[in-house]
């Protein structure tokens, strides 16, 4: 794949660094797509395509020399605070660090599943965006990049270069796999993570579907899926008569239950799209005698804070109400349930803005659940999951929290022997699933053929590997991914574009509904395996 050079990268280029779907890392003839879908006319007439033929932004093309200045003379101001305690002290130390000692070993790049996927092309290299940050600050800001200008080998800021940097910022799901191999630490999926944050915060360049439809609307309604709370209690209705089916008996769910030792909170598209997640919790939770409950409360029945992966206000804002409604329960705890960026913005970048009585211990479901299971608190009969299955590792939860082994021993219980198969690259070296840091929900112009041909498509190689000698159709086989967003992401990609449940049998779906499948006491399967396959 032919090199981009840094200094060319604002070029007139009408499209710098086209893809090329033929370099794309080979699958199975027959999980093949179509071709990539290439931009309409009438999206190039008013919007910027230049950096790979797709954009997740829709940035309009400026139109006058002083929209062009506006566009520049913005992002320099940005990135002057991006780098000043008083504008980012809570991750100040961590980018400065990683902007001043990367080696350009590029040690970084194999460990990219977007990089690796797309045929190595070469902007999509962690360290490319780093790298082009790095020169740009150092040009505009240092004395020595004052004094030599050009010679410094970063490229002449104009508005291409503001622009393409902007999408490049979402060309990375912010997995850090490259950070877990850099040899000294530099963090190029942070800087990624801060440049989005310099776009929004200072520019108001921000995909739709995290921003509008998004934070914005998850503050005025009380859910990022605009859910409201009467909405929200016409739902738990509705997943009650889905717990009578399965069980045969009507239990309850317990909402704003005062003084719970838990108060468990969903992403609350779990409601909408996947109703059995939460239908098999509270199934798993009667019957192990939790003390637990949810909240009805605005903001405290939506785990999701889409703000971690693009504005530090927008975060604060949600991550302070949601722990308020935890707090006016007076729970003991908050479990967040199977959702990777959720637990991770409550449970560990919370613990920036958090004191007082605010400081609610809060944890991720997934070593609750493994206590359940491996503590006997549930009579399991494991041949009721008598089918291959395969694990996906969260980003959020696995590689940047550490928890590996809960998910593990728990699938060792509810499975029988040899059922259950690891991918190739798994725990901490797992791949993401290709919608992470906001791409499973973005669905503007023509970026969903790019997450799905690109983002996905290392995911996609490791399911059809783990399932290697079982991907005959006659052969039922589940998808394992503890994680909304990744569910989300499966069924864009692994689903609608590669076709899986067509073409192997391979149908995909949370960790709490194999607990609840496994469970002795149903009078039936709580997978529907006769319907489903």
């Amino acid at each position: 794949m032919p090199r981009v050079p840094v200094k060319d990268f604002g070029s007139d280029t009408p499209v710098l660094s086209p893809l090329e779907p033929e370099r794309l890392t080979q699958l199975p003839a027959d999980a093949e797509p179509r071709a990539p879908m290439p931009p309409r006319d009438a999206w190039l007439e008013k919007y910027d395509f230049s950096l790979d033929g797709f954009s997740a932004l829709g940035l309009p093309l400026p139109k006058t020399a002083e929209e062009e200045e506006r566009i520049v003379s913005g992002f320099l101001r940005g990135l002057a605070k991006l780098f000043t305690r008083e504008n980012n002290w809570a991750f100040l130390l961590p980018t400065a660090l990683s902007t001043d000692y990367c080696m350009r070993c590029n040690t970084c790049n194999a460990a990219c599943g977007v990089y690796e996927a797309s045929g190595r092309q070469d902007v999509y290299r962690p360290n490319f965006r780093s790298e082009l940050l790095r020169r740009i600050y150092r040009r505009y800001f240092s004395p020595q990049g004052k004094l030599l200008g050009k010679w410094t080998g970063a490229p002449e800021l104009n508005w291409r270069v503001v622009y393409r940097l902007a999408e490049l910022a979402y060309r990375c799901t912010l997995c850090r796999r490259c950070a877990g191999v850099c040899p000294v630490g530099v963090d190029n999926g942070l800087l990624c993570r801060e440049l989005r944050k310099l776009f929004s915060m200072e520019m108001g360049i921000a995909p739709a579907a995290l921003h509008k439809s998004g934070t914005v609307r998850h503050l005025a309604t009380g859910a990022g899926t605009g859910m409201k709370p009467a909405a929200f209690l016409d739902n738990l209705e509705f997943i009650e008569e889905i717990i009578e089916e399965k069980t045969g008996k009507r239990i309850r769910i317990p909402v704003d239950k005062k003084g719970a030792e838990i108060l468990l909170v969903h992403n609350s598209g779990e409601y909408l799209s996947w109703p059995e997640n939460p239908a098999a919790f509270a199934i798993v939770f009667d019957a192990a005698g939790i003390d637990w409950t949810l909240s009805s409360a605005s903001m405290g029945y939506e785990a999701v804070n889409y703000g971690l992966w693009y504005d530090d206000v927008q975060y604060a804002r949600i991550a302070m109400a949601q722990v308020e409604a935890a707090r006016r329960l007076g729970v003991k705890k908050i479990v967040v349930g199977e959702c990777g960026h959720a637990t991770k913005a409550i449970v560990t970048i919370a613990d920036r803005l958090l004191s007082g009585d605010l400081r609610i211990p809060r944890e991720s479901c997934l070593p609750l659940l493994e206590e359940i299971v491996a503590g006997g608190r549930v009579r399991l009969d494991p041949w009721r999951n008598d089918f291959p299955v395969t694990l996906h590792d969260p980003c959020n939860m696995v590689r940047l929290m550490g928890i590996v082994s809960p998910q593990r021993n728990i699938l060792t219980r509810i499975l029988p022997p040899g059922r259950f198969r690891e991918m190739p690259s798994n725990g901490t070296e797992n791949y993401c699933c290709g919608g992470g840091s906001g791409f499973a929900i973005m669905d503007a112009y023509n970026f969903p053929e790019w997450r799905n041909r690109v983002a996905s498509r290392k995911k996609a190689q490791q399911v059809l590997t783990a399932f290697g000698d079982c991907l005959d159709p006659s052969v039922p086989k589940y998808y394992c991914a503890p994680c909304s967003n990744c569910k989300g992401a499966a069924r864009e990609a692994l689903m609608d574009c590669y076709r899986f449940r067509e073409r192997y049998n391979i149908l995909y779906g949370g960790l709490v509904e194999l607990i609840a499948n496994a469970m002795a006491e149903l009078p039936g399967p709580f997978l529907s395996w006769e319907t489903e396959f």
